[in-house]
């Protein structure tokens, strides 16, 4: 006996979650099919005493009070039953709505959780700019403490004798050719985060960076120029998938967060994966712009750097040819960026051995320089270095000769101007001139090279 009670007071197993749906479920089946068989029963019942009391009339028998009896007994059983099943059947509900809940839930987690990252992001940027700023400060103090210093001693020496006075000479400056063209390496090196960001609104051919991507671009751009592409990339992919989200994929936002993408993969070296992107952001620019439009030329020019690159020139020369009829097409056959298209598809043409094609665009584009931005613009002379290393190469030594000699003057000619020109020898004019056509036309300004 007492081995049975012990039995009976077990507890049960727990139950999960899944396993109480399961058999709520079942019973609920177990229900309703009881509930069929009490209906089937109470009909029968009820027809059983309306026969009893039509054939006697008057007259409750105890079979009519025992089925009486069964049929009020059946009821209250039928009433129960549909009270189980609709407590079941919410029970399933709850759990349905419960289950919307916790999804929701890890959701808003997630979400909270790369908010976190985001603000540790930045947090670590106001820090560093606030080091910056500080660093900054102490030079500050420091250069007005020496230029205090200075002007004392400059007033002291009005009062030593003219002969002790030493008469510095200043050293003439030196420059040399190579000077005057410098690497591809050394204008990246000489460029300011300012123009980092000026450069890389270029690329993306004069199309505006909206306010809600600004923030989060500038932080690729100052991440990858530290080169600290582990947080920028990671950033740059999550505001990508935050744009097709709200957007779209096909959209121009898609299309510039794609090529400040594939900007950081190319610094990287990662060719092939920037390539990708760009033939991506190609196609939406092509679709949305219209494939005439400027910033699909500078999409087209990219590409054509990166497969120059990879030394791949014979699918970088169309694709640059391409850039080059839509600039010619928008902006002009004189315009000073379709001479800039030119160079570099020269370039890409001199790396195929080409030197005729080479040889005209050079020319080519020597005489838009020179008609658009004048003799003494550096471009100028870049041009000429480069159309004279083609002409030794196909053995026309004498042009060769003259167009070194050309820019050897041209050079001298700095060295002697006058204070109205700066070190370069372009005149303060030319370079007003030169911002106000930039300000025209945003797509103005430094473009990638071959």
């Amino acid at each position: 006996m007492s081995t049975k009670v012990e039995g009976s007071e077990k507890q049960p197993e727990k139950m999960g979650t899944d396993d109480i749906i399961v058999n709520t479920r079942q019973v609920v089946k177990g229900l309703e099919a009881l509930r069929n068989e009490n209906m089937v029963l109470s009909h029968m019942l009820e027809e059983a005493l309306l026969y009893g009391q039509k054939e006697e009339p008057g007259k409750i028998g105890k079979d009519m009070e025992l089925q009486e009896e069964k049929y009020q007994l059946l009821r209250k059983s039928l009433e129960s039953i549909d009270l189980g099943l609709g407590e079941a059947k919410m029970m399933i509900a709850l759990s349905s709505h419960i289950g919307l809940l916790e999804a929701e839930k890890h959701k808003l987690k997630a979400q909270v959780k790369r908010l976190c990252q985001e603000n540790l992001w930045l947090r670590d940027e106001l820090a560093n700019t606030q080091q910056r700023l500080q660093h900054s400060e102490e030079m500050v103090a420091q250069l007005e403490e020496e230029k205090k210093h200075l002007e004392f001693m400059n007033q002291m020496k009005q009062y030593e004798p003219m002969g002790e006075q030493e008469k510095e000479e200043p050293q003439p400056q030196k420059d040399s050719l190579i000077d005057l063209f410098p690497t591809e390496e050394e204008e990246h090196k000489h460029r300011s985060p300012q123009m980092s960001s000026s450069f890389t609104a270029a690329q993306q051919g004069g199309y505006e960076i909206p306010a809600r991507l600004r923030t989060l671009h500038n932080l690729v751009i100052q991440y990858a120029s530290q080169g600290r592409y582990e947080v920028a990339v990671p950033l740059c992919k999550q505001a990508l998938e935050d744009l097709e989200k709200s957007s779209g994929h096909n959209h121009p936002d898609v299309a510039t967060m794609l090529n400040i993408l594939a900007l950081v993969y190319r610094d990287q070296n990662k060719y092939k994966e920037a390539i990708d992107l760009l033939n991506d952001a190609l196609q939406i620019r092509e679709q949305t712009m219209g494939v005439d439009h400027p910033a699909v030329a500078a999409t087209l020019n990219n590409l054509s750097v990166l497969h120059g690159k990879r030394g791949r020139y014979k699918e970088a020369e169309p694709l640059c040819k391409r850039a080059l009829e839509i600039r010619e097409k928008v902006l002009g056959m004189d315009h000073p960026d379709v001479a800039k298209q030119l160079n570099n598809l020269a370039l890409l043409c001199q790396n195929q051995g080409k030197f005729d094609e080479v040889e005209h665009y050079y020319e080519r584009a020597l005489r838009i320089y020179e008609s658009t931005l004048g003799p003494e613009d550096t471009n100028v002379a870049k041009t000429k270095n480069n159309l004279a290393s083609c002409y030794l190469k196909q053995g026309k030594y004498q042009k060769a000769e003259e167009l070194y000699k050309d820019i050897l003057a041209t050079h001298e000619q700095e060295l002697l101007a006058p204070e109205g020109k700066n070190q370069s020898g372009t005149s303060n004019t030319q370079i007003k001139n030169e911002k106000s056509q930039q300000s025209k036309c945003p797509e103005r300004g430094q473009q990638n090279r071959c």
